[in-house]
């Protein structure tokens, strides 16, 4: 008895030595490959002539969102039972929250580090007026997203459609407003440090096998983050909402570091901005396609908690008060669900 306890004990420890090392491999190849993505876009974004709002907005989202569209669509998707379909859709819900607080409070907290010696320490070099409006694009998608969660009937599935045609229609208002071409200094491509002026193909090449790097390195985080869940009890529907989302918005996190060290706060917030959107649209529509995509409880605590962290937002940016203090504030709303959580399934 005390050998099977033994050998037990022993393969645990095993499973979990190797589930953090991997995880923390994983992170890190995460971040390596992101400072190779966010070097290759900020070029091709200048090779488009496109302005640094819309390359975060556009291209470096479009990008980043991929590892977590690939969640939902491989849940709702290829999923054989109600719990896996779950999982998608509790990543749909979760993928909004994480973005809207966690990721606008990395960056609040990262520009109060690297403005520390400043004397203007707390503002923000962004267009207010243009994110107040994406986030007003976001929170009516989402309001519809969350208000057909709630009822079910025969069409249904089929206004999925509707929410890629927002997608496209954000997509064509952010390149057709594309007024601020004010071009920051970049950094020499990485794989190409001694040329001025790379050509178009080297910036692909790099661009497109960090993002693959990003992609298979974010797949084998979120495997790891669900090993751990399941390890310490928690329930796959929790871990759909609670540790998938953080795994699978990592990338724009890392990008959002990335360029606030670089001083880059547009890129950075646009970032965001622009992979909420995607999050709002695609994997809902996925969700709306294979699922009978109606909340439960902790689906809609997510749902509430998103919408007041984007009102927060829109507000601060409509009004041009936002700065660093109030952004990484905003990840207080993030506690309140995770207390939520904690009391549903106690």
């Amino acid at each position: 008895m005390l050998r099977q306890w033994f050998n037990r004990s022993s393969g645990y420890i095993s499973f979990m030595f190797i589930t953090f090392v991997l995880f923390f491999l994983s992170a890190g190849a995460i971040y390596f490959a992101c400072e190779f993505f966010v070097n290759g876009v900020e070029w091709l974004g200048r090779g488009l002539k496109l302005s640094a709002t819309a390359t975060g907005s556009v291209l470096a989202a479009f990008g980043t969102a991929l590892p977590e569209s690939a969640v939902t669509f491989t849940a709702v998707v290829m999923g054989s039972t109600p719990q896996q379909k779950d999982i998608g859709v509790g990543a749909a819900l979760g993928g909004p929250l994480v973005l809207a607080t966690i990721a606008y409070a990395v960056v609040g907290f990262a520009l109060l580090k690297h403005r520390r010696q400043q004397q203007d320490r707390y503002g923000i070099s962004v267009n207010h007026r243009r994110l107040s409006h994406d986030q007003a694009w976001f929170l009516g998608i989402f309001v519809v997203k969350v208000g057909l969660g709630l009822v079910a009937f025969t069409i249904k599935p089929w206004l999925g459609v509707v929410f890629l045609a927002a997608y496209a229609l954000y997509v064509w208002r952010e390149l057709r407003n594309d007024e601020d071409h004010s071009e920051d200094e970049l950094e020499p491509l990485k794989i190409r440090p001694k040329e001025a002026e790379p050509t178009l193909f080297w910036v692909a090449l790099q661009t497109v096998a960090a993002l693959a790097v990003v992609a298979v390195a974010s797949r084998i985080f979120v495997i790891q983050i669900e090993s751990l869940g399941i390890a310490f009890g928690m329930s796959a529907h929790m871990a759909a909402l609670l540790l998938s989302p953080i795994a699978t918005e990592l990338p724009e996190t890392m990008n959002a570091l990335i360029w606030v060290r670089q001083g880059k706060e547009r890129l950075a917030l646009a970032n965001i901005s622009g992979a909420m959107m995607i999050q709002a649209t695609i994997p809902s529509a996925l969700g709306l396609f294979f699922t009978p995509w109606l909340f439960d409880g902790p689906l809609m605590a997510a749902a509430v908690v998103t919408m007041i962290a984007v009102v927060a937002l829109w507000m601060f940016f409509r009004r041009g008060i936002m700065d660093s203090r109030l952004l990484a504030s905003i990840g207080l709303m993030y506690l309140v669900f995770v207390g939520y959580l904690a009391w549903y399934f106690r």
